[in-house]
Order: structure tokens, then C-alpha cells, then sequence
């Protein structure tokens, strides 16, 4: 059973995901201030602003250099995943959902054309990649979330 305790008291798991909660209400809160609907599964969704992804990993590398420095192997391991993935949100991710939405153009017109339904079965995300902008928003949230905890509750 003290494994499941260590898990549950983990502060860089429980600043991660409280990271991402954090930064996941606040698309959602944004998402329905924009466009005037409350969509609740953006809770769980891919893109917009800010990235959870970034506030994850941002969060943990925070994490890691106020428990152990900036010049451990710790901070190093989480840095370097941390800006991979943050990369990979604004670059990879964000041409997806480009082409998500060129695919569903695509397909538009192709049935307009031939007056025949393209696919019913594969429904493309648009929402799956995230702005520089909201990138560093994402992973400006995490960091502060991370300051916080570690100093008030850890």
C-alpha cells in the first residue's frame, strides 16, 4: 500500500495534472466566452488557448529545478521533454489540424460535385495543435501553477 501513497503524494504528478486541469477549464472558459456556447468536452479536447500539453511540461521542469536545481540531471531530462513537446505543439500538431480542415473542404466539395456522402466513419479533429502564442501561454500558466504549489504546499 505505500506505493499507492507515494503515488497519490507525488508532487510532480500532482503539479502536472493539476497543470493541465488548470489549463484545460480556462480553454473551456475562453472557448464559450469567444464563441458564446459552453462546450464541456474542450475540457478534454486538443488545442486552443492556452496548451495543457505546454502547462504539463512546463509545470514538471519547474518542478524539477525548485526541487533539485537548475543543474541537475532531473531538470535536464524534464527541460529537454519539455521543449520537445512544446515543439511538437506548435509545429507537428498544428499542421494537422491545417489539413484537418482542408481534408473536410476537400471532401465538401467532392460531395457537391457528385452528389455522394465521402465518409461518415472518419470524423478529422481541427482542434489538435496550439498557436506560438498559446504555447507559451500554456506554458507560462504551468510555471506559475508549479511556483505556486512548490512554495505554498509542498
Amino acid at each position: 500500500m505505500t506505493w499507492f501513497f507515494e503515488f497519490i503524494s507525488n508532487p510532480y504528478l500532482i503539479i502536472g495534472i493539476s497543470s493541465w486541469a488548470v489549463a484545460q477549464v480556462v480553454k473551456t472558459i475562453i472557448y464559450w466566452a469567444v464563441n458564446k456556447k459552453l462546450d464541456i468536452w474542450r475540457l478534454f479536447g486538443d488545442g486552443g488557448m492556452p496548451s495543457g500539453h505546454s502547462a504539463t511540461v512546463a509545470s514538471v521542469a519547474t518542478t524539477c529545478a525548485f526541487f533539485h536545481g537548475f543543474g541537475s540531471f532531473e531538470f535536464a531530462i524534464s527541460a529537454i521533454l519539455a521543449i520537445i513537446v512544446c515543439h511538437d505543439a506548435s509545429g507537428v500538431r498544428q499542421e494537422t489540424g491545417k489539413q484537418a480542415v482542408v481534408i473536410k473542404e476537400i471532401a465538401t466539395l467532392i460531395e457537391k460535385i457528385t452528389d455522394q456522402k465521402v465518409s461518415d466513419e472518419v470524423k478529422l479533429k481541427e482542434f489538435v495543435g496550439h498557436t506560438s502564442l498559446q504555447v507559451a501561454v500554456g506554458a507560462l500558466l504551468g510555471i506559475v501553477n508549479a511556483v505556486i504549489l512548490c512554495n505554498f504546499i509542498f
